[in-house]
């Protein structure tokens, strides 16, 4: 398909123009006609060399099949003549067709190839919504040697990427455990209390270790004192219990509140894994729910990020007794349930026996999301009647969530709340301080 450039439009408007000058100087009509079949045969002779190179070019695209969500990712595109190409120089523009929930301000893209030369282009999007986004042709628009026209074309196939949540977190956290540095990422080892704890190996005794701690007969056979060391206990089960209702929609930033927990459960469920516990999820308020059992594999990651990666918040009220009898009809063993949800205030009437019914059998962390468009009309300048009335029912609002998190409290559910954007780190701080302190 051919386009006109803006050389064509021009050139025909200042033809056109002439031929006003035309109707007042007959001396000027003769120039105009010749003029007029002068730029009409440039114009033709200029499409038929742009038509006849056809596809000159092959394109290829490069990029990772597999991102995580909200984090940018760049798009290769490597872009070479045709074997056996003489036609000269080649510029044009390119557009990639990439999905609609890819943001993308580079494009389109310009090149210039000269004859036996290649060239690799680049543009970055940042993907703000999981589950298969599927990339189209690419098209192109060829600029045809004098720069009348441009020739559209599309090269290439579609290839279609998996967007999971954000493992690129998990891939620091090994990265800085190596290295014993998890302070510069905001994980918080607390020192080991209680008892509960596994016997790990015997060593050497050390000054600062306790003297109950002496393996005395050990320590006689070895002529040298010996002690136990041991190792937080291993094969616990955590069960993330996810809602997937209408209120994980709301967004802070680039992604949802729900993204956010799929990030979080992520983080936990690696370093869960890292100390010999087993992990699984269940969901509730969509149309159908996800059990995944816990497991505890070196594959549990990968089919964990399989399982849910394709998960999305519904339009769905909130049913959290429904969430509990899932839980009770699945899991037997006692385990850690970590409820990742939004509080509402009207959640009392299904949140409450929820939350005692699971802790019939299991340990409860209730982990809710916090607001932070609220945080901001709380802290914001009042100096309008409707910025009062905003402040006055975000207050009552807090007051009231306050007031629940309370009686959760006092019924013995544990309880964090945290910006989404937080949550991944506090929930595994949180993870370790019931870890250490024997609560599991």
């Amino acid at each position: 398909m051919l386009l006109p450039r803006a050389n064509l439009v021009v050139a025909a408007a200042l033809w056109l123009g002439m031929a006003i000058a035309a109707l007042f100087l007959a001396a000027l009509t003769l120039f105009w006609q010749g003029l007029g079949i002068l730029l009409l045969a440039l114009a033709l002779g200029d499409a038929w060399l742009v038509w006849r190179r056809g596809n000159p070019l092959t394109i290829a695209r490069r990029m990772n099949l597999i991102w995580p969500v909200g984090v940018e990712q760049k798009i290769r595109l490597h872009l070479a003549p045709e074997t056996g190409w003489r036609g000269g120089r080649l510029l044009g523009q390119l557009f990639d067709q990439h999905p609609d929930a890819l943001e993308s301000p580079d494009l389109p893209l310009t090149f210039v190839i000269g004859a036996g030369q290649w060239q690799e282009l680049i543009y970055r999007v940042t993907p703000n919504l999981r589950g298969e986004q599927t990339f189209g042709r690419t098209h192109l628009r060829l600029a045809s040697p004098l720069g009348f026209w441009h020739l559209q074309r599309w090269f290439g196939e579609a290839q279609t990427v998996r967007v999971f949540p954000n493992f690129a977190r998990v891939a620091q956290y090994a990265l800085l455990a190596t290295d014993d540095r998890l302070a510069q990422m905001g994980v918080l080892r607390r020192s080991r209390r209680g008892a509960g704890l596994d016997f790990h190996q015997l060593r050497e005794y050390r000054r600062d270790d306790p003297p109950r701690s002496i393996d005395w007969k050990a320590s006689a056979r070895m002529r040298k004192l010996i002690a136990r060391e041991y190792q937080d206990e291993r094969d616990q089960q955590i069960i993330f219990l996810i809602d997937c209702g209408q209120r994980m929609r709301s967004r802070d930033d680039a992604l949802s509140h729900f993204d956010h927990t799929l990030n979080a459960m992520l983080l936990l469920a690696y370093v869960a894994l890292r100390q010999g516990d087993a992990v699984g999820f269940a969901t509730f308020a969509h149309a159908r729910p996800r059990f995944f059992p816990p497991q505890k594999s070196t594959a549990t990651l990968q089919k964990l990020l399989e399982a849910a990666y394709d998960l999305q918040p519904s339009t769905q009220t909130s049913d959290y007794l429904a969430a509990s009898d899932l839980v009770a009809r699945n899991i037997r063993k006692r385990a850690l349930v970590v409820l990742l949800t939004n509080l509402r205030d009207e959640d009392e009437t299904t949140l409450s026996p929820a939350i005692a019914q699971l802790r019939a059998r299991h340990l409860v962390l209730l982990a809710s999301l916090r607001e932070t468009g609220l945080d901001k009309r709380l802290e914001g300048r009042i100096e309008r009647f409707d910025d009062a009335l905003g402040y006055a029912a975000a207050l009552n609002y807090r007051e009231a969530r306050r007031r629940q998190l309370v009686r959760l409290r006092a019924q013995g559910a544990r309880l964090l709340e945290t910006s989404p954007q937080q949550l991944p780190i506090a929930l595994v701080n949180r993870y370790w301080e019931l870890k250490r302190g024997g609560a599991i």
